[in-house]
């Protein structure tokens, strides 16, 4: 491998140094950096495609920005001409990953595998060329084993490096059970690596074991191991917590665009330049630039939030979309404007409720301490007077206009 790094002429160098700079980008750990540049560096010598992996088990088939974090880093593989391998877990998905979970995760049939993995691949073509990708789906080797393949391949591993998981040695600490067939999943997942024989697999810092699997099991079977690139978890637009539909944090890139922008709005000052490098198209000079004038106070940081806003909707829609998104949240909530295209729902309800009924009847947030939350918090207004009473009685009425948060507007018709 030395030996071909130094058949690189200068161009070719430069080329190398540019793909690692661009791939290690927004990356948490690269296991190791030196076998990355060295399997970029062998890429551009005898100009062979590297293969690059990831691996899914739809298990939730939703996409939000949390997810093209990775997707993202696929689509700068593919735009220098590499092969994107997707692994579907058909297989694996009958077991479900144990990763960060305190009980076993529930066992998908054959259907929801198949369902779910369909929905992928129509919101992941609006971040990577689908056409231009390898599918695989995993029953095809692992349905094929015997069971002395499966001893042989459980032979190669000891116990206590599976104990090394931190979610299986926190179960155990707990007394809390672990299935055996738990143990199977990441010696499949790095089966997987072992048969694709892929240079690179890509995954969230929550797979920093499975990855390593395969790097594990390649070297077993005597194959050139696989690089790991562990990119980081998005935090949601709470801040805090790593986004997910379960805790209301997200942006789905199915959403509306005015939907889109104005959750884009709502990201905290401090993760913008975050979620600049992970979830949009800058390049890092771009990034840096931003970051440079961030510091010196050139750009103001609601123009970068703007900024953002209109990137992420151009993505996921068009420049368009984006323009009039941006032009509606200005009319509305810098010129304090009502929208006019607020959803109207025909009451045929009781006249007076509790305002933490009606916002549970209404569909509006998803539990009533969710709402007691939202209206302490002052994010509750009726006819645009903020409701701050987690006890208070609506009168409903004709054209009442119910506002939650920032962006989230119903409007009452009695029948």
């Amino acid at each position: 491998m030395k030996n071909q790094l130094e058949q690189l002429t200068g161009k070719q160098l430069a080329e190398v140094d540019r793909q690692f700079s661009l791939y290690s980008s927004g990356a948490v750990e690269i296991i190791p950096e030196e076998e990355l540049k060295h399997k970029i560096a062998k890429s551009v010598l005898i100009k062979k495609p590297l293969k690059i992996k990831l691996g899914l088990d739809p298990s939730a088939p939703d996409v939000h920005l949390g997810h093209t974090v990775v997707l993202n880093k696929l689509r700068q593989f593919q735009d220098n001409g590499h092969v994107i391998q997707l692994i579907i877990g058909d297989f694996t998905g009958k077991i479900g990953d144990p990763t960060g979970k305190s009980i076993a995760r529930k066992q998908l049939t054959n259907e929801e595998v198949q369902h779910n993995a369909q929905t992928y691949f129509q919101q992941f073509s609006k971040v990577i060329q689908m056409e231009e990708v390898e599918l695989h789906y995993n029953s095809k080797w692992h349905s094929k084993l015997h069971f002395e393949d499966v001893i042989n391949l459980a032979g190669k591993i000891t116990v206590a490096r599976l104990m090394e998981r931190d979610d299986f040695e926190e179960r155990l600490a707990l007394k809390k059970p672990i299935s055996l067939h738990e143990f199977f999943y990441p010696l499949m997942q790095g089966y997987d690596s072992v048969i694709l024989e892929n240079d690179i697999e890509l995954g969230g810092t929550d797979q920093h074991f499975n990855i390593l699997m395969g790097r594990h099991f390649q070297e077993k079977f005597g194959k050139e191991k696989q690089v790991a690139i562990l990119m980081p978890l998005l935090e949601g637009l709470d801040g805090v917590e790593k986004m997910s539909k379960s805790k209301n944090n997200y942006i789905g890139i199915d959403e509306l665009p005015n939907n889109i922008y104005g959750k884009a709005m709502s990201i905290p000052d401090e993760l913008m330049l975050k979620y600049f490098e992970l979830v949009t198209d800058f390049s890092p000079d771009q990034i840096q630039t931003l970051q440079h004038d961030l510091k010196n106070n050139i750009l103001h940081p609601r123009d970068a939030k703007m900024l953002l806003g209109r990137t992420i909707v151009r993505m996921y829609h068009d420049q368009q979309a984006a323009e009039e998104a941006e032009l509606r949240f200005k009319s509305i909530f810098q010129k304090r404007e009502l929208p006019t295209d607020i959803p109207t729902v025909h009451w045929q309800g009781s006249r007076s409720i509790t305002v933490i009924d009606l916002l549970i009847v209404l569909d509006l947030l998803g539990s009533k301490s969710e709402a007691r939350r939202m209206i302490q918090n002052g994010g509750i207004k009726m006819n645009g007077e903020k409701i701050l009473d987690i006890h208070a009685v609506i009168i409903i009425a004709d054209d009442l206009i119910i506002q939650v948060g920032k962006r989230i507007y119903r409007k009452l018709k009695c029948n």
